[in-house]
């Protein structure tokens, strides 16, 4: 028998240990993802002629607390979600790296040219690349290989598909060159570093280290080199709430709207360096106070506000950490409003003001509380001016729920998740 008819044998059906630990244990769910692996190894002996295959995952992410605070040297609360990207990859011998990603053309990156190639920002084969040439700078083991690659976190979700990109390939090039022996966090920076230098996009370590490590976390990034990640014991699923992300469209990437993203993290350190400081985690709330009627002058009321937005929720992570830790549901739900109420009044990350009358984070979150003030939490999720909300809904109001948010937001805009605890790994059946 094949390896990979082997394999398919194995996963059996999705009745499998590990299948259920990954996409829980709603038997049709574990039918369709058995159909989905098989189809993808399937794929894989279509495309490359190889049978000599290892299986992956890599989680997307849910920022559940901490919005806007990572660039900054702040804390995060962030939970690995059931929808994922998978991948079967074998070792090809040669120098070259070919994927090919469903839905996507196929690509490859030569490893004998590492350089940095600024007519590449952007694309999948910089991040491999960059992936790749920090490794090897590293000391790790780099080399050709074959993989197919589905993905079921979708583009602009919030659910950080770009991370989940980058630390599962670094978890192929891990298992396939070095025995396994790349850490998750340390797989998270790589990815970073790779996405901030060869795609040219700066970024925090959130989302990758949320996707590479797993389950339920806290990080603090203090000293973003490295990120204390403080795993958290605590079964969401025991609460008969849902954690729901809608896809409320929106977003744009004219000049003006990525100008008005990029001022975020710009606005925040420009009123720490009036304080002599890099980031605001380098400064307290009250010695801002201070130097208030100087600062104003030099960056504006509205750097100040979202600094205090800043203060305010990274010291929010902590409380809330605190309350799951003390199996205080209630009490953590009340702050993740508080986060929510915020980001919108302070932070303002809520709608774009170049395109002002597009407002679908504000009406989502409007619809939102309509039907779950008192009774559950809602809040924008992840960079906002558009893309998605995040709400945790009693299974008694899931319906009624999803069907308003559907109703305004369009039929599948609303994702019923649950928290993996496994993060970018080898699929060991």
């Amino acid at each position: 028998m094949s390896k990979i008819d082997s394999l398919i044998e194995k996963i059996n059906g999705g009745d499998h240990p590990l299948f259920k630990e990954l996409y829980g244990t709603d038997a049709s769910i574990l039918k369709e993802q058995s159909d989905r692996y098989a189809a993808l190894l399937n794929s894989f002996k279509d495309t490359f002629g190889q049978d000599d295959v290892e299986l992956f995952s890599s989680p997307g992410r849910t920022e559940i607390g901490g919005n806007h605070t990572d660039h900054n040297y702040g804390r995060v609360l962030a939970g690995a979600v059931d929808l994922d990207n998978i991948a079967v990859a074998a070792k090809n011998g040669t120098d070259i790296i070919r994927i090919k990603s469903e839905g996507y053309p196929q690509f490859e990156v030569d490893l004998s040219d590492l350089g940095i190639d600024e007519t590449q920002f952007y694309t999948s084969g910089s991040i491999v690349k960059g992936i790749s040439a920090r490794l090897k700078e590293k000391g790790f083991q780099i080399g050709g290989f074959d993989a197919c690659i589905e993905g079921r976190v979708p583009k602009g979700s919030g659910l950080s598909s770009s991370a989940s990109f980058e630390v599962l390939i670094g978890a192929i090039i891990s298992h396939l060159f070095n025995e396994g022996k790349l850490d998750p966090v340390e797989n998270a920076i790589i990815g970073q570093w790779a996405e901030n230098n060869y795609f040219g996009k700066p970024c925090g370590l959130m989302d990758q280290t949320a996707c590479s490590v797993g389950g339920l976390i806290t990080i603090d990034f203090e000293d973003p080199s490295k990120p204390i990640v403080k795993a958290l014991d605590f079964d969401f699923v025991a609460t008969n709430y849902a954690l729901v992300i809608t896809d409320v469209g929106g977003g744009h990437d004219d000049p003006a709207s990525q100008a008005e993203y990029a001022s975020l993290p710009t606005e925040m350190k420009a009123v720490a360096k009036e304080l002599g400081a890099e980031v605001l985690r380098q400064v307290t709330w009250e010695e801002i106070v201070e130097k208030i009627p100087e600062i104003r002058k030099k960056t504006g009321d509205r750097a100040i506000l979202r600094s205090y937005h800043f203060q305010g929720d990274n010291q929010r992570v902590v409380e809330q950490v605190n309350a799951l830790e003390n199996n205080d549901f209630e009490a953590f739900l009340k702050m993740v409003v508080e986060s929510g109420y915020s980001s919108y009044m302070y932070n303002q990350n809520i709608f774009d003001i170049t395109h002002k009358d597009e407002q679908v984070v504000s009406l989502g979150l409007a619809l939102s509380e309509m039907v779950l003030k008192g009774k559950g939490a809602w809040r924008v999720h992840g960079g906002g001016f558009g893309g998605t909300i995040q709400a945790f809904v009693p299974q008694d109001l899931i319906d009624k729920y999803v069907a308003t948010l559907e109703h305004v937001f369009g039929k599948g805009s609303c994702h019923k998740l649950f928290i993996r605890a496994k993060g970018s790994i080898k699929v060991e059946l």
